[in-house]
C-alpha cells in the first residue's frame, strides 16, 4: 500500500496537499460516505469510487437529492463493478490491495456478505484503514435503518429546530455531511496511528451519535440550569437584540447586539438617544428582561428603514448582521466570487454549475478542484490495468457486464 509522505519528500513543494500518495477505495452512495471521500479527495487523496453496473443511483435522484452527486463526488475516479459476481469482488480486492483506506456506508452486514468486511480485509491487508459510516454505532439500535431525518427526530435536533409541537428537520443534510466529515477525521487519525504502529484499524462514524453531539450543548444546558432547553424559535435569548427584523418593503435582515458596548454603538448610530439614558436598558441582563416591551418598539423604529441602509450602518459600525439569503443567491455572492470559493462543476446532464470548496485554507490556499465528478465507469479500464488486468481479462469483464467502461 502507498505510504503517506511529507511535503519535503516530494519536490519540496509547499503546495503539496496533505494526503497526496494516499489511496481510498470508496463503496458508498447518497451523502455520508461520499462526503468522507470528498474531504479526503479535496485534501489530495486518490479516491476511487466503486459504482454498481449502471452507476450510483444517487446520480438519478430528483428533487432535494438532485445536488447530492455533483456536490459530494468531485476529486474522485469512477470504477464500475458488479460486486454480486466473484470476478467483480476479485477486481475490488485488487484495487484494495493498492489502497490505504476503504470507506463504505452500506447497511450492517452488506460488506461482510460480499467478502469485503473489515474482519476479512484486515487479515489480508493488516495496514488497511477501514471506515464504516452507519446509522448507529454498535449497540441496541444498530439494526435499525437510519436516515438524516430519522436521527434528527430521535436525536433532539428536530425538536430544537422547530416550534413547540412542530419538530422540523434542519434545512440541510447536516448529520450525513458531518458524519462523513467525522469519518474522514477518523481516517486521518488512523493514518497517524498507523505511522506509529505499522497497523491499520477500523473507524466507525454514525448519524445518530452525530445528531446527539450537535445537541450536546442543550443537554448540558439542562444539566447546568435544571431547565429543559426550549426549541430555538421560543428560546430565551442570551442577548436582547438577536433576531430577524422585517424592515421597509417587507425586507428581512438578522441583527445582533450582544454586548453593552455594542448597545451604545447601536443606539448612537440610529440616534436612539432616549434608550441610552434609560436605566431599564443599561445592561444586557436588563435588556433581556425588557424584551417584552422593548422589542416591539425596536421593530417599529426599524420598520421604515431600508434593509440596505441597516446593513450599511451595521457594517460600518462593526455590528453583527446578515441578509436572509436563499441558497440559489449564493452563486452571485460577491465574497464567494472574489475569494474563489466556488468552482465550476460539471453536472451529469452536461451543464456546468458552481460548487463550494471546503471551508478551510492550508498554507494560504483553499484545497481546490482536481477532478470533476466522474462519468459512470470513467476510470474502470485505466485502474484495472494499473492493478494487473491484461486486455483479454479486462475485455472479458466488460463483455460479461461485470465491469463497465465508456472508454473501451
Amino acid at each position: 500500500m502507498p505510504e503517506s509522505t511529507s511535503s519535503a519528500d516530494t519536490h519540496g513543494s509547499a503546495n503539496r496537499l496533505p494526503y497526496e500518495g494516499i489511496r481510498v477505495i470508496e463503496f458508498s452512495h447518497m451523502v455520508m460516505g461520499p462526503t468522507c471521500g470528498m474531504v479526503l479527495g479535496d485534501l489530495g487523496a486518490d479516491v476511487i469510487k466503486i459504482e454498481p453496473i449502471g452507476g450510483d443511483r444517487t446520480r438519478e435522484l430528483p428533487g432535494a437529492g438532485a445536488g447530492f452527486f455533483p456536490m459530494f463526488n468531485r476529486n474522485k475516479k469512477s470504477v464500475v463493478l458488479d460486486l454480486k459476481q466473484p470476478e467483480g469482488v476479485q477486481a475490488a480486492l485488487a484495487l484494495i490491495e493498492s489502497a490505504d483506506i476503504v470507506s463504505e456506508n452500506f447497511k450492517a452486514g452488506v460488506m461482510d456478505k460480499l467478502g469485503l468486511g473489515y474482519d476479512t480485509l484486515r487479515k489480508r491487508f493488516p495496514r488497511l484503514i477501514y471506515v464504516g459510516h452507519k446509522g448507529f454505532l454498535p449497540g441496541p439500535y444498530e439494526h435499525r435503518t437510519a436516515l438524516d431525518e430519522v436521527v434528527q427526530m430521535m436525536g433532539g435536533l428536530a425538536y430544537m429546530t422547530g416550534r413547540p409541537g412542530d419538530p422540523l428537520r434542519a434545512g440541510s443534510s447536516v448529520n450525513d455531511i458531518m458524519g462523513g466529515i467525522f469519518g474522514a477525521m477518523g481516517a486521518m487519525a488512523a493514518l497517524s496511528q498507523r505511522a506509529a504502529t505499522g497497523l491499520g484499524t477500523e473507524v466507525q462514524a454514525s448519524l445518530f451519535e452525530n445528531s446527539v453531539f450537535l445537541v450536546g450543548q442543550h443537554m448540558l444546558q439542562y444539566a447546568a440550569t435544571g431547565k429543559p432547553a426550549p426549541p430555538m424559535p421560543t428560546r430565551v435569548s442570551s442577548w436582547a437584540v438577536y433576531d430577524v427584523f422585517s424592515v421597509k418593503d417587507d425586507q428581512q435582515i438578522f441583527l445582533a447586539v450582544v454586548s453593552d458596548k455594542q448597545w451604545r454603538i447601536f443606539c448612537k448610530a440610529f440616534e436612539f438617544f432616549d434608550w441610552l439614558e434609560d436605566p431599564r436598558l443599561e445592561t444586557n441582563v436588563l435588556r433581556v428582561a425588557a424584551r417584552d416591551w422593548m422589542m416591539p418598539l425596536l421593530r417599529a423604529r426599524l420598520a421604515g428603514v431600508d434593509a440596505r441602509e441597516v446593513a450599511r450602518v451595521f457594517e460600518a459600525e462593526g455590528l453583527p448582521f446578515a441578509p436572509i439569503t436563499r441558497p440559489e443567491e449564493l452563486f452571485d455572492d460577491p465574497h464567494l466570487l472574489a475569494t474563489g470559493a466556488l468552482v465550476p462543476i460539471h453536472l451529469d446532464n452536461g451543464q456546468v454549475s458552481k460548487a463550494p470548496l471546503l471551508p478551510l485554507m492550508i498554507g494560504g490556499a483553499r484545497p481546490g478542484l482536481r477532478l470533476q465528478p466522474p462519468r459512470i465507469g470513467e476510470h474502470t479500464a485505466q485502474l484495472l490495468r494499473e492493478v494487473g488486468y491484461d486486455e483479454d481479462r479486462l475485455a472479458d469483464l466488460l463483455h460479461r457486464r461485470i465491469a463497465e467502461s465508456p472508454n473501451v
